[in-house]
């Protein structure tokens, strides 16, 4: 059987119940160590000051509250021994309320309370009652020097303790379980910060078109004329070799011996 991870007792008004605590979800996860390639040898960590670069050593490393940008209240052990809350083996029951007043996803880690001793009776009793009426019990309990808030609740034939989030704002899942919408409606529905941010970058766009286009236009022009000046050059060329072929097949004909005639 599992280790206990902690001991001590169920408690409202004059009842008390011993009970123990096991874990009640079986975490497998992969461990990688960190190897360097070269030798497979462990890597491990320095603790450095982060303005001078130099090792620091456990003697002269003291834990502060950074309340603003590079700026800390330093806490000593003193500070550390009067915040602790005051240890117990009790899981003090505050109150009894129906189950479905409690929304899932206030709760945290599922454990298990088993009875040790002479409690069974009385477990067995605050069990029953819990399944019966509906309800559950929202209780307090410091494990360590970490105060918790629980709820103890029937599973079965045993009773769960589940740590319990404290009452916060959460966000809602609507905007996320809304059905997808047209890309009309997207574009309909951008913000007017978005909007600006868009047309701006647009305008800068069409700013560099404008920009890029003066800047080649010249260019464009001379390969243009250059063009239509190569066109004329090759049409005189074209009709000087025709003159010259023609002036030729002329002077061929009048020189041309008489016996050829």
């Amino acid at each position: 059987m599992a280790r206990s991870l902690w001991k001590g007792a169920i408690s409202f008004g004059l009842v008390n119940v011993p009970v123990e605590l096991f874990p009640a979800e079986e975490r497998k996860e992969f461990e990688f160590s960190m190897l360097d390639k070269r030798d497979l040898s462990p890597v491990g960590y320095k603790r450095y000051s982060k303005k001078s670069g130099k090792e620091v050593s456990w003697n002269d490393i003291v834990k502060g509250y950074e309340y603003d940008k590079d700026r800390y209240v330093v806490l000593t052990e003193e500070d550390f021994r009067r915040a602790n809350v005051k240890a117990t083996r009790t899981i003090d029951i505050k109150a009894f309320v129906p189950a479905k007043e409690i929304p899932a996803q206030y709760f945290e880690t599922p454990y298990y309370l088993v009875p040790s001793g002479r409690g069974e009776k009385v477990y067995a009793l605050l069990r029953e009652t819990l399944k019966q009426s509906g309800r559950v019990a929202v209780a307090q309990v410091v494990i360590r020097t970490t105060q918790h808030l629980a709820v103890v609740a029937p599973i079965g034939r045993a009773l769960s303790r589940r740590r319990s989030r404290a009452a916060r704002p959460s966000k809602s899942p609507s905007r996320k379980a809304r059905k997808p919408r047209s890309r009309a409606r997207r574009r309909s529905s951008i913000s007017p910060r978005c909007s600006s941010k868009v047309s701006t970058r647009a305008r800068r766009g069409e700013r560099l078109r404008r920009g890029v286009a003066r800047r080649l236009r010249p260019a464009s022009r001379r390969f243009a004329s250059s063009r239509r000046a190569d066109r004329r050059k090759l049409r005189r060329n074209a009709s000087g070799r025709e003159s010259v072929a023609d002036e030729a097949a002329s002077v061929g004909y009048n020189n041309a011996p008489a016996t050829l005639s």
